[in-house]
């Protein structure tokens, strides 16, 4: 089952090699979902809980609470901003998922709301690029992090 998005909805779609249980762990499990997207989190992704996830290049972070998770099918997060962020795992075969991420419930003015879009459907195919590189292949590619390095915190 999927959610009634508020428009405008944007995704990124994918197809991993490698079965869906391994995709589903990937971002379930920070221990995975650090080599490719954020650098921390405070903890898996369990139903009801509220995880803190860190871009410590950036000096960023957002708590997100899981609002829903069917496993090996279907996460459903909802930002600090409001967005809902919902997650589909279909089977392709034993060795291959879909993954589809779609994003909703941006605000602001008409410009505010297309740029938060855009930006919202570049850095999930970003997430799923890095993903597939690294369970596919076992390639770190810091796309994350090579995004905007000129952007990253001087420590």
């Amino acid at each position: 089952m999927t959610i009634a998005h508020k428009f405008p909805v944007v995704k990124a779609e994918m197809l991993i090699r490698r079965p869906t249980y391994e995709v589903f762990e990937a971002f379930e499990n920070p221990a995975i979902t650090t080599k490719f997207w954020f650098t921390k989190s405070s903890g898996r992704l369990e139903a009801g809980s509220h995880v803190r996830w860190e871009w410590e290049m950036y000096g960023v972070s957002d708590i997100v609470h899981v609002k829903e998770i069917r496993q090996n099918d279907y996460i459903l997060l909802e930002s600090s901003d409001g967005t809902l962020i919902e997650w589909v795992f279909a089977t392709r075969d034993e060795d291959g998922t879909f993954v589809t991420i779609a994003n909703s419930g941006f605000t602001g003015t008409g410009d505010e709301i297309l740029q938060q879009a855009i930006d919202s459907m570049g850095g999930y195919t970003m997430v799923l690029c890095g993903l597939k590189a690294y369970l596919e292949h076992g390639i770190v590619l810091n796309l994350v992090a090579d995004k905007a390095p000129d952007a990253h915190v001087q420590g």
